[in-house]
């Protein structure tokens, strides 16, 4: 709105200016007789000021009046130009079939000039308050004006074409004139009275879109806005912002450069057309229910206005249209900060970004494409009652959904669900938000459950924002509470019934030290599980926290296998193209004076994490002591593939 108005404040100036060529006769005279040119503000100046004085004396209701006569002088000259014959035209033959471009590269200079002609099909809406029905009338006008003025011009080039030779087209701007009936009378006064109609037009429009602007209080200080929105109580006219208006028009009339003032024109009318035809695009995708026009419009239009004017801009001037951008964008930004509270523009780009997302998650549901395990990756759901006692759950699954993964992160609130505990688990949210939604690539929400069993059997059956189906169920427990990992032991066969990957991780108080790196531990009797904890080892390096770690691999097997597993492993990093060098894998001999746990605590006890894996038979048979006796360690991340991974 704020470009639109500067662009009809401006457009006064260049129609003013435009109408000042209707007196070339006075300029031509005077040049002749006294050989001195005479400036172009001789003239524009006192018309400026004399139409300032007739807007801001007697407002809108003189200048509509005005325009039926200006409207009938414009009329009567273009009647009595396609009359005319002329006699510029001898020999001039037009062939539409065999047409030709000529002076290509000129062609969006000659456009900026006569496009702010174009723009003044858009009264309308600017005095849509003084309309009986706004939302028929201004569709219906705006699109008969443009066809008809489309039409007109067409007829008029085809006249011109017909009429006169090139050379008379070029060197002559008033060629109209030897080609119209009474043409040097009609014409300079059709050429001013269109100019006038157009200036008359954007005169009245623009003093009512800042009124707007003031009305919806769009600038920062208050009295601005009461002084700006305030009317006469005479006739209700926006006297305050016809004044500011005609303060505006009079500086660029003063300048007094038609081609300078063309282009700034046409720089404003294009990104305001361009953002209204982008918004209107945004809106089809964004679907908002609040957005209902009256008049309908496709989406494809929508699109091809915005290019075609961002395109059109750039080919006038590059300078004027990084000059638009940047006045558009600290408008953005500073209304954006005064008022806080509107959020019309991000809305919009939510609403499509919904919409999008919406239609991804279906896509990807029906054509079933990340669900093999070739093409595994984790989605991955985290429950949690220790949110604001400590972060290790949360960053894992940040970890993971930073650049390969997907997460959902929910914090349990252990309670029936009522209106007491919904209102609770809002506040809970914003504080979760607020906590970690800066540096988080991680959905966060609560979950209001009477126990744990219970929020594990809702969590996990809860589909993923991802469009996949979570495929991984992350619990965590400090290693002190024992009580804690007792209730993830009793609800693993809930979890395993939905055949998820389980990773367990045992907190520390120990400070990680990223730059020592991962630690994964294999077992022979650990096949399934280990190339989903080489495969979780690989993505969390992707994220800034592991940029400067690496990943060292701890092989257990006996005497008689060390050449085939280091054989194995070898062949598993090269085809898998794994970031981790043979330097970084370590055979360890199974000794039967020495215990597993032992020489884990021994190498691994520095490293920033150890993964670990676990079966579920083992758990059945030992229970929580499969978890316990890293005491040296600092966190520990249990994994349990539901099925083997393929690393390729």
């Amino acid at each position: 709105m704020e470009l639109l108005y500067l662009s009809q404040a401006i457009s006064v100036a260049f129609y003013v200016i435009a109408f000042t060529e209707s007196f070339q006769f006075l300029f031509d005279f005077i040049e002749k007789t006294f050989s001195f040119s005479l400036p172009r503000q001789v003239v524009s100046l006192p018309v400026m000021l004399l139409l300032s004085y007739v807007i801001l004396k007697k407002g809108a209701n003189l200048g509509v009046k005005a325009l039926y006569i200006v409207v009938g002088i414009l009329i009567l000259s273009l009647m009595l130009f396609f009359l005319g014959k002329g006699e510029v035209g001898s020999g001039v033959e037009v062939n539409l079939l065999n047409a030709s471009l000529r002076n290509v590269d000129q062609f969006f200079v000659v456009f900026a000039i006569i496009f702010p002609a174009f723009t003044g099909m858009t009264a309308g809406v600017g005095l849509s308050g003084d309309l009986k029905n706004p939302a028929k009338s201004i569709p219906l006008g705006t699109i008969s004006a443009t066809f008809v003025g489309m039409i007109l011009y067409f007829f008029i080039s085809y006249k011109l074409a017909t009429s006169a030779n090139a050379e008379a087209l070029i060197s002559n701007q008033f060629v109209m004139s030897d080609i119209a009936l009474f043409g040097r009378i009609i014409i300079p006064l059709g050429l001013a009275a269109s100019t006038l109609s157009s200036a008359l037009g954007s005169v009245m429009v623009a003093p009512r879109t800042l009124q707007a602007l003031a009305l919806d209080r769009t600038f920062p200080v208050k009295q601005v806005n009461s002084w700006l929105s305030r009317s006469r109580d005479v006739d209700n006219e926006p006297y305050n912002t016809s004044l500011i208006t005609c303060i505006i028009a009079l500086f660029f009339v003063a300048i007094g450069d038609v081609n300078m003032v063309a282009q700034i024109i046409s720089m404003f009318f294009l990104m305001t057309y361009g953002t209204l035809c982008l918004i209107s695009f945004l809106h089809h995708f964004g679907s908002s229910p609040s957005y209902r026009p009256s008049f309908k419009s496709r989406w494809l239009i929508s699109l091809v206005g915005f290019v075609t004017s961002v395109w059109v801009m750039f080919k006038i001037s590059m300078i004027y249209t990084f000059l638009a951008f940047f006045i558009i964008v600290f408008l953005y930004l500073y209304i954006d900060n005064v008022h806080k509270n509107r959020k019309g523009l991000s809305s919009i780009f939510a609403n499509t970004i919904f919409q999008i997302n919406r239609r991804l998650q279906i896509f990807l549901q029906k054509s079933n494409l990340v669900r093999t395990i070739s093409d595994w990756r984790p989605s991955v759901i985290c429950i949690s009652k220790d949110s604001f006692v400590r972060s290790n759950a949360f960053r894992l699954t940040n970890w993971i959904s930073y650049k390969y993964g997907f997460g959902t992160y929910l914090h349990l609130i252990e309670d029936y669900y009522s209106k007491a505990s919904y209102q609770k688990s809002l506040e809970v949210l914003k504080r979760l938000i607020h906590n970690y939604g800066d540096n988080s690539h991680v959905y966060i929400d609560t979950l209001i459950s009477p126990s744990y069993t219970s929020a594990i059997a809702n969590a996990i059956q809860i589909p993923s924002i991802s469009g996949m189906e979570n495929n991984m169920v992350i619990l965590e427990y400090l290693k002190d509470d024992a009580g804690k990992l007792d209730k993830i032991i009793e609800n693993l066969n809930l979890i395993n019934a939905g055949n998820f990957d389980i990773a367990i991780l045992a907190s520390s108080n120990k400070p990680i030290i990223y730059k020592n790196g991962i630690h994964i531990w294999i077992k022979t009797n650990d096949a399934d599980n280990a190339n989903l904890m080489i495969i979780l080892g690989f993505i969390l390096l992707g994220h800034p926290d592991w940029h400067k770690s690496d990943i060292k691999i701890f092989d257990f097997c006996k005497k008689s296998e060390v050449a085939e597993t280091r054989r194995q492993m070898k062949e598993l990093i090269d085809k898998g193209r794994l970031p981790i060098t043979p330097q970084n894998v370590k055979i360890i001999v199974e000794e039967q004076d020495k215990l597993y746990k032992d020489v884990i605590n021994h190498y691994s006890a520095d490293a920033g994490l150890v993964i670990l894996g676990f079966n579920r038979e083992s758990v059945k048979s030992q229970s929580k002591s499969i978890f316990e006796g890293y005491d040296s360690l600092g966190n520990v991340l249990f994994v349990n593939s539901s099925i083997s991974k393929i690393i390729e």
